[in-house]
């Protein structure tokens, strides 16, 4: 761009061009190492610059600051790492997916305030996180958008007297556009806290479902058996099998927590335009970046490996009356107003759990003692598979209302 603008001439922009190449290869290879004396990583690239091409290297700094040039890397790094997580968050929903597929008339308990509350499928569990993990990459694809444009040419506050070309710059290094307030665009973290917010939204996500994990994998649930490569014994107790990894990830959150709370609190009284607090920001978004990649990178093949133990999933659906809601739903439907219907249910729930029996084993008679709307229809009604298949509202468990919400996702997935 200097050279195209004529600020320096194009040989002198060549020879830089050539020159910082050269040094990238030289690092990359291993030729040449950082000199850890240096002021700073630019001075050390100008200097090395400088040393191969002579006087055309101390032309490199035209037009530019450290500020402007800092405020730049950290787009461009942010940009790249952010993408790596969305692809990573693809893997993980490709994996719910395929969890999903296998398990469309997999029943089990939903639950509210963790007391078994009514029937749905694994299917339409797995597909929960599909929908928050969906919504974490819309959220950096959208944090993306905004971070997304050059600050290259705001210098080091004030922009500068040479007839640059920001547009170029833009162009050639793939934003959209430049910073319009050469202010702002040395000083703006904005995009560092929106990021680092979505970082820790997946890790809540990511939490909830180590928890849930570190329930199931207890012998009070026994839904889940762990692989024994994500998971570990007691020094002392043989029997035990700890969730390690579901543990670590959820203790993870409060670290990424904690990353976007030092963000905030860095900038929140920084004058403009720069200050030096503002190198405290890397620290804390690489922090968090690192940390979901990990998380993401070891749940997905703890999840592929995770076995499911339906048998027992099923079991517990069968107590805890679950079914109630369609009891009253079923007396609803023959007249009742459900406010009446809920009470009646209520007291033969009661007196099921004096009786230590269940919806489904109770015989008509006793039911007819609630009420004379009963008949013998309401075994199939209060079926567990009828309860889910009848719940084809969308959004609902119904296998077949799951299969499209499988369906949306793929194409999502295709499209994002």
């Amino acid at each position: 761009m200097l050279g195209k603008c004529g600020i320096i001439s194009e040989e002198e922009s060549q020879k830089i061009i050539n020159g910082l190449k050269d040094i990238l290869n030289d690092l990359e290879s291993g030729k040449l190492d950082f000199d850890m004396n240096a002021e700073d990583i630019h001075m050390f690239i100008e200097g090395e610059l400088t040393k191969r091409i002579g006087d055309a290297g101390k032309r490199l700094h035209t037009a530019r600051s450290r500020n402007d040039q800092v405020a730049l890397d950290l787009r461009l790094c942010m940009r790249d790492e952010v993408q790596e997580i969305i692809e990573l968050l693809k893997e993980l929903i490709a994996e719910l997916i395929k969890k999903a597929e296998d398990n469309y008339e997999t029943i089990m308990p939903g639950y509210t305030h963790l007391q078994r509350a009514q029937p749905i499928t694994l299917a339409h569990y797995f597909m929960a996180y599909v929908e928050m993990f969906k919504r974490d990459i819309l959220r950096l694809q959208d944090a993306s958008k905004r971070m997304n444009m050059n600050p290259l040419g705001s210098c080091a506050l004030a922009g500068t007297t040479y007839n640059i070309d920001r547009y170029m710059t833009s162009e050639l290094l793939g934003f959209d556009g430049p910073c319009l307030n050469s202010l702002d665009g040395v000083s703006d973290r904005d995009y560092a806290f929106e990021i680092t917010a979505a970082l820790s939204i997946i890790m809540t996500h990511l939490s909830r479902i180590s928890e849930e994990f570190v329930l199931w994998s207890s012998h009070e649930f026994r839904f889940i058996e762990l692989d024994d490569a994500f998971s570990t014994g007691s020094s002392i107790m043989p029997q035990k099998k700890n969730p390690d990894i579901t543990e670590l990830i959820r203790g993870k959150s409060g670290r990424v927590y904690g990353d976007l709370m030092a963000l905030l609190t860095m900038m929140k009284s920084l004058p403009l335009a720069y200050d030096k607090d503002m190198q405290e920001d890397k620290e804390a978004i690489f922090d968090a970046v690192n940390t979901v990649k990990m998380c993401l990178f070891i749940f997905i093949p703890m999840l592929n490996t995770t076995t499911f133990l339906k048998d027992n999933m099923l079991k517990a659906a069968k107590k805890g009356f679950i079914n109630a809601t369609d009891a009253a739903d079923y007396l609803v439907k023959k007249g009742m107003p459900f406010r009446t219907a809920y009470k009646i249910i209520g007291s033969i729930v009661a007196y099921a759990i004096d009786n230590d029996k269940t919806l489904d084993s109770m015989s008509i008679d006793e039911y007819k003692h609630f009420s004379e709307l009963f008949d013998k229809d309401i075994y199939e009604y209060i079926d567990l598979k009828k309860a889910v298949n009848d719940r084809t509202v969308v959004g609902g468990p119904a296998p077949a209302t799951v299969k499209k919400h499988v369906d949306l996702i793929k194409e999502f997935l295709k499209e994002s």
